[in-house]
Parts: structure tokens; C-alpha cells; sequence
């Protein structure tokens, strides 16, 4: 279509065929008219960003000597995503004592993986300049906080976090492993985007309270692995529940069954419940997670149960890893 064809809006005025005179346009002519222009060119953005995203996206690579990628998420911060994910790590390999398993803190900005499971030091390096992650209760462990001070802040920019993040993903020999468990940071940005492109993930496991403020960025969280194309294996519901150690009667603090009700919502599983309970808030600070310390407990049964559930959802190990990850349009 012609500049002189082209209809042109400006200040609620149609101006047709170069020199003829203006006419007012109404309301309605003025709606339609916009919608048109906009509608033709929101499809010519949307062609162009799919072009360029199909070719700009990294290649998804597999870690070497990993066979499952398993990634601990939530869309908010302090809901328990770091205690489930250690305890996680720490049931599958309760649960198969034949299984090797890792555990990857992504979280650059607040690490908790060294703090939760008693390491301090920085990794050792292998022959090939891999960094060797840091071992205890049976569980390989790298983290950021491995790297710098104990009480010193993160306080880098977006290209900084993701050299960061490549390097722990491509520069740790992690030997052979059946299961890595991914601790990721809270929310829906560049570090979950990074790391979902680059890396063949087996599922997601969402943590929520079944508080809604906490339950509406969990929905957020599960729909962003869904446009990345992770499966999503199911909700833990946290902190589900408090029992009184003195006369049992039960509270549900941060509601009652919002999980549930989230988990229908996005046909998916709830994987199992977590009681909001001193033993496992004390078994964290002291560096002793209570799948280790108290294996036994109520608490610990419930971590084993949800691993369980986990690794029954997780698909077979695809022969030849994807060869690209590309975003969904918007």
C-alpha cells in the first residue's frame, strides 16, 4: 500500500489522498482504524522476533556425566524452595541407595545450599581445570557461595550473573550422576531462562506455601517452564500445616489446600505436603537437613514420599539430547 493510500492518524484526523481537505474522524472510525494499523503491525513484530529468536538462542548442551536434571523452583522468595530442594537431593538418594546425586545452587544473589548442608571452602580443581564440587551426608554440592565470602553481597549486573551461571553450569566436574537437583532463585527472569535454554531439564518441581500471595507467583513460575517446554512434575505445598507439640491441635497458618486448588487449576500433581515444624527449621540452620538427622520423623517421611512421587513422574533419558530450545511466540 502507497504513503498516499495509507491511512494516517493524528490527533483524531483522517488524512486521505495527499492534499484533500481533513476530516474529523469519530470514536468508532478512529478504534477500528487503529486496530488495523496496530493488528498489521503487532504480526510483522511478532514474525521478526521469532526470527531472531530461532536463531539466537543457545543450543542445549547436556551436562556431562549427568542423566537427570531435576530443577526446584518458586515464583517467591522465602516459601522453602532451598529446604525442599536439599531435602530432595538428600531422599533420592535415601530412597536408591544406587543412585549418585547432585546438588546445584543457581542462586547467585542468596546462596543457601553451603549453609543447609555444612560446607565451607572453596572447590578444588580437576586435571581438565573442572571445578570438583564439595561433598557431604552423600551429595555433590556447587554453589556460588563456595566462591565468595560468607557475608560478602553479590552485587553484579545481568552479564555478570550469567557468566556466573555458564560456569557452574559447564565448568564443574560433576563426575556421573543419576540425578542433579537444580536449587534455582526465586522469580521468572534471566537466570531461569539461562538456564532452562542451555540445559535438557527431566522436570520442575514448583514449591508453594498455600498462602495466595505466594500461590499467584507460583502459577507464574509453572507457566514459565510450560512456554520453555519443561515438563513440570508437580507442587509441593510447604509449610502446609502447624501442629501444636503440646495439646496437637492444628493450624493452618497460611491456609488450607491452596496448592490443591492451584494444582487443578494447572492439571498438575500435588507431589506431597510439608508441615511448617520447628525440627526442620532448626536441622536447616544447624547445616544437618532432617532427612539426614532425623530420617525417621514425620517430617523427613514426608521429604522421602515427595522424592518418590518425583522420580516416578521423571521420563526416560532421551537417547540424543534436543538440539536447540527455542521461546514459544507471546
Amino acid at each position: 500500500m502507497g504513503s498516499w493510500q495509507r491511512l494516517l492518524l493524528f490527533h483524531g484526523v483522517s488524512l486521505r489522498g495527499g492534499a484533500r481537505a481533513c476530516a474529523p474522524l469519530c470514536g468508532r472510525q478512529m478504534l477500528v482504524c487503529w486496530r488495523q494499523l496496530s493488528g498489521a503491525e503487532s504480526e510483522t513484530l511478532k514474525q521478526r522476533r521469532t526470527q531472531i529468536m530461532s536463531r539466537g538462542l543457545p543450543k542445549q548442551k547436556p551436562i556431562e556425566g549427568v542423566k537427570q536434571v531435576i530443577v526446584v523452583a518458586s515464583g517467591k522468595g522465602g516459601v522453602g524452595k532451598s529446604t525442599t530442594a536439599v531435602n530432595l537431593a538428600l531422599a533420592l538418594g535415601a530412597n536408591d541407595s544406587s543412585k549418585a546425586v547432585g546438588l546445584l545452587d543457581v542462586d547467585v544473589y542468596g546462596p543457601s545450599v553451603p549453609k543447609m548442608m555444612n560446607l565451607k571452602g572453596n572447590p578444588e580443581l580437576s586435571e581438565s581445570n573442572l571445578m570438583r564440587p564439595l561433598l557431604n551426608y552423600g551429595v555433590a554440592c556447587m554453589s556460588m557461595g563456595f566462591l565468595v565470602e560468607e557475608t560478602a553481597p553479590v552485587v553484579w549486573r545481568g552479564l555478570m550473573v550469567m557468566s556466573a551461571i555458564e560456569k557452574l553450569l559447564r565448568q564443574v566436574d560433576w563426575g556421573q550422576l543419576d540425578y542433579l537437583v537444580v536449587d534455582m532463585p526465586p522469580g521468572t527472569g534471566d537466570v531461569q531462562l539461562s538456564v532452562s535454554q542451555n540445559i535438557p531439564i527431566s522436570g520442575a518441581v514448583i514449591v508453594s506455601t498455600p498462602q495466595d500471595i505466594a500461590l499467584m507467583d507460583a502459577h507464574k513460575g509453572a507457566e514459565m517452564f510450560r512456554k520453555v517446554h519443561v515438563p513440570v512434575l508437580g507442587l509441593v505445598q510447604n509449610m502446609s500445616v502447624f501442629q501444636c507439640p503440646k495439646c496437637r491441635h492444628k493450624t493452618h497458618i497460611f491456609g488450607a489446600d491452596g496448592a490443591k486448588r492451584l494444582a487443578r487449576t494447572l492439571d498438575l500433581d500435588v507431589l506431597g505436603d510439608v508441615p511448617l515444624h520447628l525440627n526442620i527449621r532448626e536441622a536447616s540452620d544447624t547445616g544437618q537437613p532432617i532427612v539426614f538427622s532425623q530420617p525417621e520423623s514425620d517430617e523427613a517421611k514426608a521429604y522421602l514420599r515427595i522424592a518418590a512421587e518425583v522420580v516416578k513422574r521423571l521420563p526416560s533419558p532421551p537417547d540424543h539430547p534436543p538440539a536447540s530450545c527455542s521461546l514459544p511466540e507471546a
